[in-house]
């Protein structure tokens, strides 16, 4: 089990070569089960080498516990598990690209 520490929303967060920013915060109902997926665009402006940027998801697994604690920075802090199995990450892909406005889904 991982934790999956719960940032503000719209925040720039600044990067190595630029800044990301987490724009939404989901659970995907999965066989009765939830899986916890944020949405964002990460911005490369500051690289020595060009600028770009891109849409992503991160899928950080099935939620085994919203929001139980909080950290020493005050903020909530969930309990997650990786989905390893290669058809669910599959099927969470193609549903995650066709409902947002992405270029990639990760998996943690």
């Amino acid at each position: 089990m991982l934790n999956y520490i719960h940032y503000a929303l719209n925040e720039e967060i600044t990067a190595i070569g630029g800044h990301y920013v987490i724009t939404k915060e989901s659970k995907i109902p999965l066989s009765g089960r939830e899986v916890l997926v944020t949405v964002g665009y990460g911005v490369m402006d500051t690289t020595c080498c060009g600028t770009g940027g891109c849409g992503y998801a991160t899928v950080y697994g099935f939620i085994e516990e919203w929001k139980s604690e909080t950290n020493e920075d005050g903020l909530e802090v969930s309990k997650v598990t990786p989905i390893r199995d290669e058809q669910i990450r599959k099927s969470l892909k193609i549903s995650i690209l066709n409902s947002e406005t992405v270029q990639q889904v990760n998996f943690l």
